[in-house]
């Protein structure tokens, strides 16, 4: 397996370089597209609800995620509380809207990235890290002087600061972002980021400069690369079509997309007239039809669940 390009960066005290110029982005936070301007060094809160340390829900080696990051041991997952987000159907409602978790150091945090990679994980899976990346950095440095080796994931909403994710380059070896909504009027609804489809189309541009289409071992697990998830809603709100054919075209046909097809009502979409059921098979397979269509040729084979409701 290649070196990891963050331990180069290491060598050359570079990881210090960036963790200073990110402290600073702290201070008046800016760290993503809110651009809350609170003083989070100070332990002061924006949107993010997250101040000075990062708070962590779970790490845990995790065989749920993408095949080329599972593999046979797992991929070593740590799941950050609250969100840059906070989509109002989110999955994991408790973790990002109700912050649930505890506040982590970097030390401790250093323990279980290397705790996972000893427990013969493939990689190290931050798990909604956008409004904690900072910490993530600060965190790295002791874990790699304790001999972390394995590629580092940023697994993200996609609502990305493009002056966020340049301080970032060569420490992330694996971008997965999803691409949630083209039409910004849906992603004000449920997202409350009318500018949703703009920031994460350059956002997945810079990833994709930065790391490239998906690069895997000869065991199948991904060493380096760009892996796109997109969830297919109900009554094609996410834009699906327009999404595949943006990834096709302007990132690269051999994209790797994973196009899912588990979304189920969640948190505040009970009973949303638009969102509030399940998706139908035929809107999954509509889904399949439009990445097809659009050149995409790199789509996620795990065996997916049997979806029963509607044709």
């Amino acid at each position: 397996m290649a070196e990891p390009s963050y331990l180069r960066l290491h060598r050359k005290k570079e990881l210090k370089a960036r963790l200073e110029k990110g402290l600073a982005l702290m201070e008046s936070c800016r760290l993503c597209p809110r651009e809350c301007g609170v003083n989070r060094m100070e332990g002061e809160t924006g949107f993010c609800r997250t101040g000075r340390k990062a708070r962590v829900a779970s790490y845990n080696a995790h065989f749920g995620e993408e095949a080329p990051l599972v593999g046979r041991h797992g991929s070593g997952t740590i799941f950050f509380s609250s969100c840059n987000l906070l989509c109002g159907f989110c999955q994991n409602y408790d973790i990002s809207h109700l912050n649930q978790g505890v506040e982590a150091g970097p030390s401790q945090i250093a323990a279980m990235m290397v705790e996972l990679m000893e427990r013969g994980c493939h990689n190290i899976n931050f798990v909604t890290p956008t409004h904690v990346v900072v910490q993530i950095v600060e965190a790295l440095i002791p874990a790699v002087e304790q001999g972390l080796n394995l590629p580092l994931v940023y697994n993200s909403g996609g609502y990305e600061s493009v002056e966020t994710l340049a301080l970032m380059d060569g420490i992330f070896d694996i971008y997965m972002p999803d691409f949630k909504f083209w039409d910004n009027g849906w992603a004000e609804r449920f997202l409350n980021a009318p500018d949703y489809r703009e920031r994460t189309r350059a956002a997945l541009m810079e990833m994709h400069r930065q790391v490239g289409d998906l690069k895997v071992d000869a065991q199948g697990i991904a060493t380096r690369g760009l892996l796109v998830r997109h969830l297919v809603m109900p009554g094609g709100v996410a834009g699906t079509e327009r999404v595949m054919e943006f990834l096709a075209r302007e990132i690269s046909p051999d994209t790797y997309v994973n196009v899912m097809d588990q979304y189920r009502p969640c948190g505040n979409a009970h009973g949303d007239e638009v969102i509030g059921r399940r998706l139908t098979a035929g809107e999954f397979r509509n889904a399949m039809s439009a990445a097809s269509e659009a050149g995409l040729h790199r789509l996620d084979p795990r065996d997916r669940p049997r979806i029963i409701f509607g044709f």
